[in-house]
């Protein structure tokens, strides 16, 4: 089993015990819905990969279902905006990345502590974040610009005449969708925590006296719009007596 599995696997038994539930209710995804994903991710790392062509195949848990999945959640972002954002900050975190792989080594060296494929995991999921900001944009430009940047790869080498069979989301990119995502969720969780804390948190965690600003704001506002239907209404009135 590999680490990515083993990673959906502590998320699969994190959601199971409610210790994901509020990472899961800012993505708006419920256990069920969330533990179904995880599970056809687990199932489809094993299935046998579906060819696309002579020599390019994609992997049903490591390219499908995390596909399927973003598209579920940018179906679910509250406004197009936030869909918008998610979409770009997808194609930015890919780019970043490809451009990583021009530059750094892209297989182990005798000296390197750490794998390139984490490398640039790690490099999807912070210009991840930055780029979508919010939980749910962070976690799909995590993963999706990791599946793009193999998309990109594979192109680039068929373009090029190479020859080989090649299985897009497979092996160690497996892995990579499934951490880069993950990664990129945390940190919007860890940051947004924070930059919630520094604005006076949550509604429910605010103080009383800004919880009754915003409540009496709330009531001028209403009395204004009253007002102002009043005044229509005697308006009308006026024009029907004339």
């Amino acid at each position: 089993m590999t680490f990515g599995m083993l990673v959906l696997v502590a998320v699969a038994i994190a959601i199971y015990l409610g210790t994901a539930q509020r990472v899961l209710d800012r993505l708006r995804l419920t256990d069920r819905v969330a533990l179904l994903f995880v599970g056809a991710m687990v199932v489809g790392g094993f299935l046998p990969d579906i060819p696309l062509s002579d020599n390019v195949a994609i992997n049903i848990g490591g390219g499908i279902i995390p596909f399927i999945l973003a598209v579920y959640l940018i179906v679910k972002a509250g406004t197009a905006k936030e869909k918008i954002r998610a979409v770009i900050a997808a194609i930015i975190s890919s780019v970043a990345v490809y451009a990583a792989m021009k530059i750094l080594p892209t297989e182990p060296t005798y000296n390197s502590y750490l794998d390139p494929l984490y490398i640039f995991t790690i490099i999807a999921a912070v210009v991840g974040y930055l780029a979508g900001r919010s939980r749910r944009s962070a976690f799909i430009a995590g993963s999706m610009g990791l599946l793009l940047t193999d998309i990109y790869s594979r192109l680039e080498v068929a373009l090029r005449g190479g020859s080989g069979n090649m299985v897009i989301g497979g092996a160690g990119v497996f892995d990579a969708v499934v951490i880069g995502g993950i990664l990129a969720l945390l940190i919007a969780e860890v940051f947004g925590e924070a930059r919630e804390r520094i604005q006076g948190g949550p509604a429910g965690d605010r103080p009383q006296s800004l919880r009754q600003g915003l409540a009496d704001a709330e009531i001028s506002e209403e009395l204004d719009q009253n007002e102002i239907k009043k005044s229509k209404g005697d308006e009308e009135g006026f024009q029907g007596e004339e």
